[in-house]
């Protein structure tokens, strides 16, 4: 994957403290079941565990029923063919085990243990493996060498009873076919009549090459190549695996094999396809280029060569990724949901289909908005579908499940798919996979965001985190000397300019905005003394940057309570026309899905007509998020109106109704009322119907503050914010004494509200 800019050292560090940050690793072990009382504890262990055991001994198949078996996979390796790194051991290959298994949790809520075997005789390996089965539900190989990963995963697909696969051959397999489908409906060509020439023949090549047999492509049609040329007639010393593969030509060598072709599937190394290769296809070739981090030929080079390639690569900065985070989350998913005993060639075709049927549908606005692309239409430039597309979940999940039960291998067939598919939707968790959506989305267009308090280490880790990953383009706002002080003390590297108020390069920016903020303040008691008094503070400097243009964004606090760093915003900046005040919002990552509250930070006391200017803000604000808004406005009462405040938001309730009546919003209601399906069918009458809100609107600052940092302090769920809603230009406030991970999410906010401004203005 391309670095957008990083400096090699520091992301090479980075990517250390990543794994050694406390706790150690990636991925934990946590309680399913309550604990905390003795009875808890006596039914989760002795005497209370007995009983399932003894069930089990019955009928084993209730480990299914009493244990999490169901939901664990074994992510297994032996370290001999880590992808980019080589035969690197069981113990070097534990933090690529661990990753793969937080894949498979975020993607597709499926617990995993990685098991790392030091064991390179097959057959021994196999064994420790069939010993280890009984406690999974299924099996995820990993990272071994060929020819022993086809020799190992096929004596345990006989052997064992439970999914099994090596996601190296067999997920990239899956992905590809999907794209080639439609890469072949975009070339208006057929799989039965294309000539195929894949070049390198280890576990991924051939997997990838029999699965598109299946899929109509003619045996007679191929070529494989591998180091030492085309696997034909001539060759000698073969793997069983390659023998397969033996082509009746003359054909020796890969530019040789291209001449005519209309496929090219790369899996080998980079740069060993030239643009005399490519100009050699057939018409509408299609490209596969999927050696990492350097495909078998640049993009942009194939781009220059022919303009009528059809090109996927391994990569995300380029169109069409072949990525195999599309497949196995979801494949496992399907398969340990119906108890399937295998994974067979049905359930992987089922996923290849669903994969590809998702890519020529109309593309959800989540997705355009996450990439930040207005037109996203399948064709040349868009014919596999996104990682974050949410569909891929349901879709793949449910078609390799159907697959499982139409081929009898289903042992818990599913009854009924509707419920089904919102059982994994409530499975989504939408924490982190929102904020990689909003990094994502940033990194498409990063803007220019000054950061103040500059001199503080979460700031400048923040900034160099901005940088480096390319989600915005950090400014630093500070005590120059004191900043580069700290930069060094901390050993940070960060090509990005610093602005010091009281610098002397800062002399004609000073005046300027001195100008400005006299003419601003001048009838509201600032005279031209203050004004230039007033400029050498970074409290208005920053704003006054953003007002000239000199930013995109602003990102103020850390150190400094509200009040203090959003009067001089307020006078710069000003309110957006038709807001009388300004409002906060928090958002809450939860498990499950994103909470917004509102004001949580500036209006104290809100009137009724407040809190419908609040609503609607924070409305507009949530769709910006390509989130449908589900608004309860707070009370501790449900529908009843006695209180003073219960009235005060049930008349708010009465406007927002009025004058917005397609707005989903309802109260007063008490908030568990409000996150609860069964108690909101206690309030038929209700706009909110039986689906529980994500946007409270409280009924004054105290509630909504103590509330969201009661969440922060328990540090249950990721608090993003305040996001501040109502000003004309984006400026957005943090809490004191943030974590790094809070100001980088918030710059991020900061880059999307930018990025909403200029689209509207275009």
């Amino acid at each position: 994957m391309a670095k957008n800019n990083r400096d090699e050292k520091n992301f090479n560090k980075a990517a250390l403290d990543y794994h050694e940050a406390e706790p150690k690793g990636k991925i934990e072990v946590i309680p399913s079941k309550p604990h905390s009382s003795q009875r808890d504890l006596s039914l989760a262990y002795s005497p209370g565990v007995a009983y399932p055991c003894l069930e089990i001994e019955k009928d084993p198949s209730k480990a299914y029923n009493y244990t999490g078996k169901g939901n664990l996979v074994a992510v297994i390796s032996n370290g001999t063919a880590v992808l980019g790194l080589g035969n690197i051991g069981a113990e070097a290959s534990k933090p690529v085990m661990e990753g793969k298994g937080l894949l498979f949790k975020i993607f597709a809520d499926i617990n995993v243990f990685d098991i790392e075997i030091d064991e390179k005789d097959p057959d021994k390996f196999i064994e420790i493996v069939k010993g280890i089965a009984p406690t999974f539900g299924g099996i995820n190989l990993e990272d071994i060498k060929a020819p022993e990963a086809f020799y190992i995963e096929n004596r345990l697909k006989n052997e064992l009873d439970i999914p099994l696969m090596h996601d190296d051959q067999h997920g990239t397999a899956i992905i590809s076919a999907a794209a080639l489908i439609s890469a072949l409906e975009i070339a208006g060509k057929k799989i039965e009549d294309v000539k195929v020439v894949v070049n390198g023949a280890g576990a991924a090549a051939i997997a990838c090459t029999k699965l598109y047999i299946e899929l109509g492509l003619s045996r007679k049609n191929i070529l494989m190549c591998d180091s030492k040329g085309v696997i034909n007639k001539h060759r000698e010393n073969l793997t069983p695996e390659k023998i397969e593969f033996i082509a009746d030509t003359d054909k020796k060598t890969l530019d040789e094999a291209l001449e005519g072709a209309d496929v090219f599937i790369g899996l080998s190394k980079g740069d060993v396809m030239t643009p005399t290769m490519l100009l050699s296809m057939a018409d509408n070739p299609i490209v596969f280029g999927l050696a990492n981090p350097d495909p078998e030929i640049r993009y942009d080079l194939a781009m220059e060569t022919r303009k009528d390639v059809i090109m996927a690569t391994g990569r995300s900065d380029y169109p069409n990724q072949v990525n195999n985070v599309l497949g196995f989350p979801y494949i496992f998913r399907g398969a340990l949901d119906v108890q399937a005993t295998a994974i067979n060639e049905q359930m992987k075709l089922a996923a290849v289909r669903a994969i590809a049927e998702i890519a020529k549908e109309p593309v959800p606005e989540a997705v355009k908005l996450a990439y930040n692309i207005d037109n996203l239409n399948f064709g040349r430039e868009y014919f596999i579908p996104k990682p974050f597309d949410n569909r891929l979940f349901t879709r793949v999940s449910i078609a390799v499940a159907k697959a499982a039960m139409e081929s009898g291998i289903a042992r818990k067939p599913i009854q009924d798919f509707e419920e089904y598919r919102n059982l994994l939707l409530d499975r989504m968790g939408s924490e982190e996979k929102l904020i990689r959506m909003m990094q994502n989305r940033a990194r498409s267009n990063p803007k220019r965001v000054v950061l103040g308090n500059a001199e503080e280490y979460n700031v400048l880790k923040a900034a160099q985190i901005l940088y480096e990953e390319g989600i915005a383009h950090p400014i630093l706002l500070g005590e120059k000397k004191f900043v580069k002080e700290q930069m060094e003390r901390y050993n940070i590297h960060l090509d990005v300019p610093i602005i010091d108020p009281a610098d002397d390069d800062q002399e004609e920016n000073r005046r300027r905005y001195r100008e400005t903020l006299w003419k601003l303040r001048q009838r509201k008691g600032m005279n031209e003394y203050k004004a230039k008094r007033f400029v050498r503070q970074r409290d208005y400097f920053g704003p006054l940057m953003l007002l000239h243009g000199d930013t995109d964004a602003l990102i103020v606090g850390y150190s400094k309570n509200y009040s203090s760093v959003l009067k001089p915003v307020i006078e710069v900046i000003g309110k957006e026309k038709g807001v009388d005040k300004i409002a906060g919002m928090m958002m809450v990552l939860t498990e499950k899905k994103p909470m917004f509250f509102a004001d949580t930070s500036i209006n104290q006391n809100p009137t009724s007509e407040e809190l419908v200017n609040i609503a609607k803000m924070s409305e507009i604000t949530v769709k910006s998020f390509a989130i449908e808004p589900r608004i309860a406005m707070l009370s501790f009462e449900n529908f009843s109106g006695l209180s003073d405040t219960s009235k005060k938001v049930a008349r708010a309730v009465e406007i927002l109704h009025e004058k917005f009546p397609k707005m989903i919003v309802d109260g007063e209601i008490q908030p568990d009322f409000a996150l609860d399906a069964e108690h909101l069918e206690e309030f038929p009458f209700s706009k909110l119907g039986t689906t529980p809100a994500n946007v409270f609107v409280f009924p004054n600052l105290e509630s909504a503050n103590i509330s969201y940092k009661i969440i922060r302090g328990l540090k249950v769920a990721q608090v993003v914010g305040p996001i501040i809603m109502g000003l004309k230009k984006p400026v957005h406030v943090l809490q004191m004494l943030s974590s790094v991970d809070e100001i980088v999410n918030l710059a991020t906010v900061a880059v999307l509200d930018a990025q909403r401004r200029e689209e509207k203005t275009q």
